[in-house]
């Protein structure tokens, strides 16, 4: 039995570390491959280093080319997620505590079709969104990438879930006797026992829209309202016809991928000190 446990741990261990290496390989893939000029990147093997790394000469470049046109792009990038993500955590937020906590009619149905939204995929939705978007007058601006957006019928759900378990109804009605108003209630006491799912549902929401192509493909024309997704992949697009820019791709996505580490990373740490908290609460 004794063999048989270890046995299973270490095919455990073997797996996991097999799967890990999976995902990171492309990271570390971008990571070298940003070191190396146009020849090496497509002479050398690519998960080594090039004989003269150049990454310093490439980030000058990237920065530079087209006007600083790249720091354009992620500035935009930086707004679509920033902006999109806060806003759609506390509109799905309020929303999935409006269904956990309150009961009116047609909530039952009114969810169902909430959870019917996380099963439509976003390719179904750009060609909708565009002729909106284009009667409203709002195709190739901003707007038509920030206010898609906005909705995570997927948040709605965690937010129901984790207001039903974490925020008790006993601790409500003592807010409503002391005489504070339900919106009082929201933002003072709900949102504060709801912090994990807050920052599950940000995370979540704020890589999806990092890392959205299709709808800024679909709304914008203007390439100084492209987000990074859209602005690298037109860059590889004419690659063959200027060869630097599979060097300037490849670095602008390495580039790419240090907001969404960083965020991640420093919001981890306060999404397990939620959980913690909450669990020496219950």
């Amino acid at each position: 039995m004794l063999v048989s446990t270890r046995t299973s741990r270490t095919l455990t261990t073997i797996a996991t570390v097999l799967v890990g290496i999976y995902f990171l390989l492309p990271i570390i893939w971008v990571t070298i491959a940003s070191t190396k000029n146009n020849t090496d990147l497509f002479g050398t093997f690519g998960l080594w280093f090039s004989g003269q790394p150049q990454l310093l000469e490439n980030l000058g470049s990237l920065f530079s080319y087209n006007g600083g046109i790249y720091l354009r792009w992620m500035l935009n990038s930086a707004v679509y997620a920033g902006v999109g993500a806060a806003l759609a955590t506390i509109i799905a937020t309020a929303a999935g505590y409006a269904f956990a906590k309150f009961e009116f009619r047609g909530s039952d149905l009114m969810f169902g079709i909430v959870l019917g939204g996380v099963l439509v995929p976003g390719t179904a939705l750009a060609l909708p969104l565009y002729l909106l978007a284009s009667q409203l007058g709002l195709a190739n601006t901003m707007w038509s990438v920030l206010i898609p957006s906005l909705l995570c019928p997927f948040g709605v759900y965690l937010a129901r879930v984790y207001a039903s378990s974490a925020v008790p109804d006993e601790l409500l009605e003592a807010a409503r006797i002391d005489g504070a108003g339900e919106a009082a209630i929201f933002w003072r006491v709900a949102l504060r026992m709801m912090t994990p799912a807050l920052v599950t549902t940000f995370l979540f929401q704020f890589v999806s829209i990092w890392n959205n192509y299709l709808l800024s493909l679909v709304m914008l024309a203007n390439d100084e309202l492209y987000p990074l997704t859209l602005g690298l992949a037109t860059w590889f697009q004419y690659a063959d016809r200027e060869p630097i820019l599979y060097t300037l791709t490849v670095v602008g996505s390495f580039v790419a991928i240090i907001p969404l580490a960083l965020i991640i990373l420093s919001l981890q740490g306060f999404w397990r000190s939620g959980l913690t908290e909450g669990g020496v609460k219950g």
